[in-house]
């Protein structure tokens, strides 16, 4: 492996997110107490939580927890699941169990660093998938075809996308999967934000369960909204690649808290239940941020996201974004995410955007908070 760069979004959110006032970036959906997940299990699950040993559980995942995620995909069985540490820890490995020196990889830009940082690392050429803003960040067949190689190994994407929200149609995702399966490419794919679009037409099938090679990658943190719980997960029909990611994982975390895994089970069984109100969040809050960027529209260019709790509006005011969010934090306590943090060494990724969390209650205040800074001038 050579040197991983810096995390820049990481360290920008380890600086800011715990003690700034309005945290307008979130990247994970509305949250809930423990009790509050119990609740939404029987007696039985909340005897059986108190009565859990706090022991070491199954590297791969304890049988409660890969059946539950097993139940969120068509074609996926327990024995197909491996369960991580958040979804951080199943890039980590997964990158470089898939590419090494000599290979040829292509990553969808932008997005969340690992993908392409760790990938880089592994010492394989990565090429690009650019998203462009004036193509509505839609995902081109076309460019990706030609950047195929005889050495591509490894083609890694995000949908629905972070920071963009992008989320495309099901017939182009289809001949995505299609494409790389044709040509003997592995297919992985992060679906973290997968489940709460507002247009649940919009929702994509998933890549483990349209190809018997693709990896699909999802954690509770993002769309279940939580994300305390540090439980991740990949699905693949592809036993043998699984068992040796399962002998990587020796060297991290070996195994995920008990209490952890118990509770994520529990919140995947009621994923419908959490989904719909976590959707309703966000269908509540578009409208105030279509107001609040409609009032400024001579300093910003926004669209909703089409999935997930994340998008990237433009910054069309003096100076760099990274100049404007600065004033904005130092001035009334918002933190939003500058461009700058998704900044790729392999591709020239927008300069003039900035993430935003649509997911989270609260957004009101937050907003008006950003309002007050920009009469401010």
């Amino acid at each position: 492996m050579k040197p991983l760069r810096t995390f820049r979004l990481e360290e920008y959110l380890g600086e800011w997110e715990f003690g700034a006032r309005h945290y307008l970036t979130a990247s994970d959906a509305q949250s809930m107490s423990v009790g509050d997940l119990l609740d939404m299990g029987s007696e039985s699950d909340r005897e059986g939580f108190a009565a859990l040993p706090l022991t070491y559980v199954e590297t791969w995942g304890s049988e409660n927890l890969r059946d539950a995620i097993a139940g969120t995909y068509e074609r996926v069985d327990a024995a197909h699941v491996l369960a991580f540490s958040g979804a951080q820890e199943a890039l980590f490995w997964a990158m470089q169990e898939l590419v090494g020196p000599g290979d040829h990889a292509v990553v969808t830009v932008p997005c969340y660093q690992s993908m392409e940082t760790v990938t880089v690392a592994t010492g394989a050429h990565v090429s690009a998938l650019l998203m462009r803003r004036e193509h509505g960040w839609a995902l081109d067949l076309d460019e990706l075809r030609g950047l195929l190689r005889p050495t591509t190994r490894l083609v890694a994407v995000n949908y629905p996308n972070n920071p963009t929200g992008h989320v495309p149609d099901a017939e182009t995702f289809r001949e995505l999967v299609a494409l790389c399966d044709e040509r003997g490419i592995r297919l992985f794919c992060d679906e973290v934000y997968r489940g709460i679009e507002v247009d649940q037409a919009r929702t994509l099938p998933q890549a483990a369960d349209l190809s018997e090679t693709a990896l699909s990658l999802n954690v509770a943190s993002k769309s279940y909204g939580l994300p305390g719980l540090r439980v991740g997960w990949l699905a693949c029909r592809d036993r043998a690649l699984l068992e040796r990611l399962e002998k990587r994982k020796h060297y991290t975390s070996i195994c995920n808290p008990g209490p952890s895994e118990y509770l994520a089970a529990i919140g995947l069984r009621h994923r419908d239940r959490i989904w719909a109100r976590n959707r309703a969040v966000i269908t509540a809050n578009l409208p105030l941020f279509a107001d609040f960027f409609g009032r400024w529209a001579d300093l910003f260019e926004w669209e909703p996201p089409l999935g997930g709790c994340v998008c990237f509006p433009r910054y069309k005011g003096a100076g760099s974004v990274d100049d404007f969010c600065r004033r904005l934090l130092q001035r009334e306590g918002v933190v939003v995410l500058p461009a700058s943090v998704y900044y790729s060494e392999i591709a020239e990724a927008p300069t003039d955007h900035f993430r935003v969390g649509v997911g989270r209650l609260g957004a009101e205040e937050s907003l008006e908070a950003f309002d007050r800074c920009l009469r401010a001038g």
